[in-house]
Formats: structure tokens, sequence, C-alpha cells
């Protein structure tokens, strides 16, 4: 009897995790909600991401805010990292390759001739285990694992990675953990979520009015890798030190070859990296009222307008165009293992690497 398309599509998933995990047992791959009143996220353990996440507007009505999919099967295809966990080391690292210790790494290039977001099997591309899922309460969590082997991507070391996501409130708290086991190794983990404040099927965000907490950025060469200089944001398109609309700035920058308008740059946020968390951007939707304020620990702060979506298919069918939604990665600075002069992201054996983010949910108007 020939097999329906569900049954097809479900044995062909079953095959394909079993090769791309090898012998070890296969991580349940499932959705998973947390819930406090009318605010709702919900995730899925391929890349740990998050699939979705509902919140009300100045009325009272709710909306997803994510850009996504409609069931996790569909993520297994995607080349945008909608919500995902990415890493080993996010963003891109020039040439493939970097030194440490005197020892020279080739990575694998997935992007040109650079390495982005870890490699075609980054962070943002394989099962997470659940830890752990408490979803009672006032603030209710689950904490996603992933173990990372010694050479993985082409980095050296053994890596137990982790990320938890907290509801209290309107606020999601996202804290990601790496033990460094036996080797020196960068580790840059970054979430990746495309958010549209308006709903993910709103249109684009280029009404949206933004202050970014950064008084300097890391300027790329045309293959957005980081020159290694660090330059003021005054009197360019990227300065949002005091909020306004991305559409006031965006048609001002120049454009970089080959490439489609629109922000995709890092931020050296004021206060760079510290143990507490300190506020890197705030976003604001006039026309639903909606505010998310975005706090983090780490130095940098990439932010993204979503130049490259092209007619995705998302949600209900709806179809993501270019700017339906702006990411704003806290993170590292890119390329830092090939620029002294950056924050370093080296982790040494018996040392954990943490970072803390916070995103605050409210409205005005």
């Amino acid at each position: 009897m020939q097999s329906s398309p569900p049954l097809l599509c479900f044995l062909v998933f079953a095959l394909w995790l079993l090769v791309a995990n090898g012998s070890e047992p296969t991580p349940k791959v499932g959705i998973y909600e947390l819930k406090t009143g009318d605010f709702s996220v919900k995730f899925t353990t391929w890349g740990a991401r998050i699939v979705s996440l509902v919140v009300p507007d100045k009325n009272g009505k709710l909306e997803d805010i994510v850009l996504g999919y409609d069931s996790a099967m569909d993520y297994l295809n995607d080349t945008t990292y909608f919500g995902a966990t990415v890493g080993r080391v996010a963003n891109r690292i020039g040439g493939a390759q970097f030194t440490l210790n005197g020892t020279h790494y080739k990575l694998e290039a997935n992007d040109g001739k650079n390495t982005l977001h870890g490699g075609s099997k980054g962070y943002g591309r394989v099962v997470w285990k659940v830890r752990k899922y408490h979803n009672e309460g006032p603030s209710p969590y689950i904490t996603f694992g992933y173990h990372s082997y010694d050479g993985e991507g082409g980095f050296p070391g053994d890596l137990h990675a982790s990320v938890t996501y907290t509801l209290s409130g309107l606020n999601l708290a996202v804290e990601m953990k790496a033990n460094d086991i036996d080797k020196a190794t960068p580790v840059n983990l970054a979430h990746h979520s495309y958010w549209n404040l308006g709903g993910h099927n709103s249109g684009d965000i280029l009404s949206n009015e933004i202050q970014i907490f950064g008084s300097h950025i890391t300027p790329v060469n045309d293959n957005l890798i980081p020159t290694g200089k660090i330059t003021s944001v005054k009197g360019t398109p990227y300065d949002f030190l005091q909020p306004a609309s991305i559409a006031s700035k965006i048609n001002k920058l120049g454009k970089i070859k080959n490439l489609p308008n629109g922000y995709d740059i890092n931020y050296a946020l004021d206060g760079g990296s510290s143990e507490k968390l300190k506020t890197a951007a705030i976003v604001y939707d006039k026309k639903s009222g909606r505010v998310m304020e975005v706090l983090t620990n780490q130095p940098g702060l990439q932010f993204y307008t979503g130049n490259y979506l092209d007619n995705v298919k998302g949600k209900g069918g709806f179809l993501y165009q270019p700017h339906a939604g702006l990411c704003l990665e806290t993170q590292g600075f890119p390329d830092a293992v090939n620029h002294p002069s950056f924050p370093s992201q080296i982790v040494t054996p018996g040392n954990t690497y943490v970072h803390g983010m916070l995103f605050k949910f409210s409205t005005k108007g």
C-alpha cells in the first residue's frame, strides 16, 4: 500500500534523525509551551527555538509577534534561523578559520568563504534535549541542552551547552550557558528571533521606532566581515541613540556590494560586558502600542532588518518579504577570534560561558 504524504514525511524525518545523531539515542522532537496569563511562548527542540510568542496589544488583542512556520517539521529546511539558538560561534568568522594557542583551525565555509552561525550543522540545526520543563506557577521555565563534541564544525573541545527560557509577567528571560570540558574554544551563542510587534503577518517593520544603546559599530567589508575598526555612529544612518523610525534612516545606508539594502551590523553597546543586564535596545510599534525592551550582559548587538527574506512561506501560508521582521541578537563581536582588539570569546576548560538576556514587553498609547 502506498504511504500517505504525512506518513512518508514522518518516515523520512525519522531516518534523518538516525543519520544525524549516529548511534546516540534520538532526542524527542516536539513543541513545548510556557504561559502566564495572556502571555505565551512555544518552543521546539529543533535548534532550541522559539516558534511563537503571543502578547496583547494596547487594546488587549493577542498576536503572535515572531516570524516562523506552522509546524516543527517546517523548520528542518529553514535557512532563515527563525527563532533559533545559534552557535557554537554566532555570526561570521572570516575565511572560515582562526588560530588559537598556536593551533590553526579550519572551519566549514557555509557563507561564501566564511563561516556563519557555526556552519551548516550549527546549534540551530540540531536536536536539543529537554533537561527541565516546569509549566506551573508564576515563573514557568524550560531548559534545553546540547552536547557539542570536539571537532564539530571544526571547533576544538567538548562543550555542554544549555539555554533556559523563563516567563514572568510579560517578561521573557533567556540564559545561555556553555561548560568547556577539555580544550580552549571560542563560544558566542545568540538568539535569532525575527520580531514584528504588529504581528508576524502585519507587513514590514520599517515604521517601528527603535532606540539602540550603542554609540559605536564594528564596520564590515563587502562580505560582512568586520574590518577590525570600531567607529562612532554619530552623523551616520546607524545613529539610533535617540528613538527614530527605521524608515527614516534605512534608505540613507550606503549599499554594500551585491547585498540588499537594510541593516545587518553589530553595535558596540555602551557599558560593554558586565555581569549585570543593561538595556541594549527598545522597539515601539505605534499601531499596536507594543513595546519591547531588550537587555543583555553581552558587549554587542546585531541589528538585522530581515533583508534576505523573499517570499518565505510562513505561518498560515503568509509570505514573508524583505523587512518583514527585525532581529536584535545580543552577542560578542563578530569574527572576534581574528581580531585581538575585540572582546575575547575564548572559554577555557573548567570555565562557563554565560549569556543573559531579558525581553520585556509592555504597551503604550
